[in-house]
């Protein structure tokens, strides 16, 4: 009977040291176990009159650490960097705008606000520089590419980085999806913005996150569910198309941009879905060109590649920006 006591003792004092052992394990900061875990949220939801326009953002990590701006894409808010916000809060400050007419900010009618990428640009711009945020990567998707771009050549000094899911910035990089707003370009008749309404649609809107993923269940319903809501609004469809005719305008500014990429060689991080109808691979191809050394990444899924492949991207970025600031 003594033995039997004994050899339980000492199973009960074996388990217990193990299990100090592995408490240890998680609480040291060294471990890699404690980098990978995910942060205590640090997410606040704010907003900031800029220019006579509330701009609603998102906002975490501590401001004393490498500053990323996320720049979403069409039809999206900053709802669509809600991954990269929860994950990288713990070694970066992120901040992550709703453009005037997406999201949670101001809708100014037309009248008072010309729907123009420059406008747009113009109001993030305005809005970095009232939260004296002056040293920054930009993240570009989409919408977010010309926004960011803009943002680039105005202020070279700066960016730090440019991490770029399927932002485009040369010719090469328009897939067969713009056929129907190149024809609006040439000719901005009631019949050629009919066409383009389906895109306004929840099947359309829907069609734009799922499109060429692997798996549709990896995709986020209130993605394009709270898209569909926003662009039901009176007069949203019009402002939208508003941007659609402006785009053009993006696509003059391409060699600017391209300039800008060869004279200053940003550092540069290319995660980018393949499958892109709008923006192919070659638009991530192109970006070869102009910029000498890329940490380039092709996954195998759509146009907002964040949704299927965003625990992959958002590692790449991690380590990427790891490397930056050294």
């Amino acid at each position: 009977m003594k033995k039997i006591v004994l050899i339980i003792s000492i199973l009960l004092l074996f388990i217990s040291c193990k299990e100090q052992v592995t408490l240890e394990k998680i609480k040291s900061p060294n471990s890699s176990l404690a980098i990978s875990e995910s942060p205590k949220s640090t997410l606040k939801y704010k907003s900031l009159e800029v220019n006579g326009i509330s701009i609603a953002y998102r906002e975490a990590g501590n401001i004393n650490n490498p500053t990323i701006v996320l720049l979403h894409g069409f039809p999206a808010s900053s709802y669509q960097y809600r991954k990269v916000l929860a994950q990288l809060s713990n070694e970066f400050h992120l901040i992550a705008p709703d453009y005037p007419g997406f999201g949670n900010s101001d809708f100014p009618d037309a009248e008072t606000f010309k729907y123009t990428f420059d406008n747009i640009a113009t109001v993030v711009d305005s809005f970095l520089e009232q939260k004296k945020i002056n040293s920054y990567a930009i993240m570009i998707q989409d919408y977010g590419a010309p926004i960011g771009f803009r943002l680039a050549t105005a202020h070279p000094e700066r960016i730090t980085a440019i991490l770029n899911q399927n932002g485009n910035a040369y010719e090469e990089g328009l897939g067969e999806a713009w056929a129907g707003i190149k024809a609006l370009w040439k000719n901005r008749t009631k019949a050629n913005e009919d066409a383009l309404l389906p895109v306004f649609s929840l099947e359309g809107l829907k069609w734009q996150y799922t499109h060429g993923v692997r798996d549709i269940e990896t995709v986020d319903p209130d993605t394009y569910n709270l898209d569909f809501m926003r662009l039901s609004r009176p007069n949203a469809h019009a402002i939208n198309l508003d941007l659609f005719y402006d785009y053009q305008n993006n696509i003059k500014l391409y060699p600017k941009w391209q300039q800008y990429l060869r004279d200053h060689q940003p550092p540069l991080l290319i995660v980018w879905g393949k499958n892109d109808a709008f923006f192919p691979e070659s638009g991530a191809e192109a970006f070869k060109k102009d910029v000498k050394k890329i940490d380039y990444n092709i996954y195998d899924t759509g146009h907002f590649a964040l949704e299927e492949e965003g625990d992959a991207i958002i590692e790449n970025i991690r380590i990427f920006m790891r490397n930056q600031n050294r």
